[in-house]
C-alpha cells in the first residue's frame, strides 16, 4: 500500500471503515461497473455499485483511494465509499454537456507531454495547465523528442514565456536527454497528460526501466499519433512514487477552472490589480494596465487572446449549470436583439 501512496494521515482517517470490516485500497483501472484495486491483501477486482444520487462519491477513477468490502463465500468484493480526493484532474465532458469527467484523482504532479517533433502550439499547452493548476497538483511541461528538433534550447525558452511559474524540461527518450533531471522533479502520483503521439507511454517507459506501457509510431500522412493507451492505470515506479498513463487527450474543455486559469495567466492577473476598474474585461476599457503592458511590449497580444478565449469558455462552461450567470452571458445578445428589432420597426429603416 505504501508503494501507492498510502500513508498514516489516510491511515487515522480511515479507522471508522476498518471498524466496519472495511479494507482500504486504491484504484489502479476503473472500468463500467467494476475496477481493480491494489488493497493490502493483495490486487482485488471490485464491483462499483450504481450511483445512488451521491453524484461521483460512488464512481470511482484510477488514483482514487476506496473502501473495498472483501468477497465473501456468495458475493464478490465491492466499493463501498470513495474517500475523499486531494487533487482532481477534471475536464469538461467531450459532449459539452454541464457535467465534468474525472480524469485522474489523488494526483501531486501533472506532467504536460509536449512533442518538440511537432509545431508548438502555445494554446494547448495554456489550456493543458490551466486543468493542471486547477487540480491542485503541481504541473510541470515536458518536452519530449528533443533529438527532432533543430533548436530545442529556443523551444524552451518560447513554451516557458507560456508557462510562468512552471519548471520546463527537455527530454529525448531516444538520447536519454533530461531523463535524469525529469525523475529527480517528478514525485508522487504522476499523471502523464497529453495528445497521442506526444511521446507519454514512451516516456513513461523510460521512467519505469521497462517497456510496459503500448508505444505506437505517429502517423505519416497528417503527422498524429495513434492511441496506444486505452485506459488509465497506475503503476508503482521503481524508485517510488507512481505513474498514471493516460489515453491521448484530442480535446481538454476547461471546467469551473478560476483558479486554474490565474495561475496559467499570472502575469495578466497581477496586471489586472492596476486596471482603473475592478471588472475591467481587458478588452477597450480606459485606463486597463493588461492593454497597456501589450501597446509596450511587456505582454504579447496572442497571449491576452489566448486568456481571452480560455476564460469566455470556461465562463460558458460555469453558465451551463449556473441559471443567474447564464441570464447574464445571454443578456447582452438579447440587449442586441432589440435594438436591431427597434432599427427594423423605424420609418428610415431600408432593407
Amino acid at each position: 500500500m505504501a508503494d501507492y501512496g498510502w500513508d498514516p494521515e489516510r491511515e487515522r482517517s480511515f479507522g471508522a471503515f476498518r471498524d466496519a470490516g472495511l479494507l482500504p485500497g486504491r484504484v489502479v483501472r476503473a472500468e463500467r461497473g467494476q475496477c481493480d484495486v491494489v488493497a493490502e491483501t493483495g490486487p482485488v477486482r471490485a464491483l462499483v455499485l450504481p450511483s445512488s444520487g451521491t453524484g461521483d462519491r460512488l464512481t470511482p477513477c484510477t488514483g482514487d483511494w476506496v473502501a473495498v468490502r472483501p468477497a465473501g463465500p456468495a458475493t464478490s468484493a465491492t466499493v463501498v465509499e470513495v474517500l475523499e480526493r486531494r487533487t482532481a484532474v477534471v475536464r469538461s465532458t467531450s459532449a459539452r454537456t454541464s457535467h465534468a469527467q474525472v480524469l485522474a484523482a489523488n494526483v501531486d504532479t501533472v506532467a504536460v507531454a509536449v512533442s518538440l517533433a511537432d509545431p508548438l502550439k502555445l494554446g494547448r499547452i495554456e489550456r493543458m495547465l490551466a486543468l493542471a493548476w486547477e487540480s491542485g497538483a503541481t504541473p510541470v511541461v515536458v518536452l519530449t523528442k528533443a533529438d527532432r528538433c533543430p533548436d530545442p534550447a529556443a523551444a524552451a525558452s518560447e513554451v516557458a514565456e507560456a508557462a510562468p511559474g512552471v519548471e520546463v524540461l527537455v527530454t529525448s527518450a531516444t538520447t536519454g536527454e533530461g531523463l535524469d533531471v525529469l525523475t529527480a522533479v517528478l514525485s508522487g502520483t504522476i499523471v502523464l497528460l497529453g495528445p497521442s503521439g506526444a511521446g507519454k507511454s514512451t516516456l513513461g517507459n523510460r521512467l519505469l526501466g521497462e517497456d510496459r506501457l503500448a508505444t505506437g509510431a505517429v502517423r505519416g500522412s497528417d503527422g498524429k499519433g495513434r492511441h496506444t493507451t486505452a485506459w488509465r492505470e497506475l503503476v508503482p515506479l521503481p524508485d517510488g512514487g507512481v505513474l498514471l498513463d493516460t489515453p491521448g487527450l484530442r480535446g481538454v474543455g476547461l471546467h469551473d477552472a478560476d483558479d486554474g486559469l490565474e495561475r496559467t495567466f499570472a502575469e495578466i492577473t497581477e496586471l489586472a490589480r492596476d486596471c482603473r476598474f475592478t471588472d475591467c474585461a481587458h478588452t477597450v476599457e480606459p485606463g486597463c494596465a493588461v492593454l497597456a503592458a501589450v501597446a509596450d511590449g511587456r505582454l504579447t497580444e496572442r497571449r491576452l487572446d489566448s486568456y481571452h478565449r480560455l476564460e469566455r469558455e470556461n465562463a460558458h462552461a460555469a453558465a451551463r449549470t449556473d441559471a443567474r450567470l447564464r441570464a447574464e452571458l445571454e443578456r447582452p445578445m438579447k440587449q442586441l436583439s432589440r435594438q436591431l428589432r427597434a432599427h427594423k420597426q423605424s420609418p428610415y429603416y431600408k432593407a
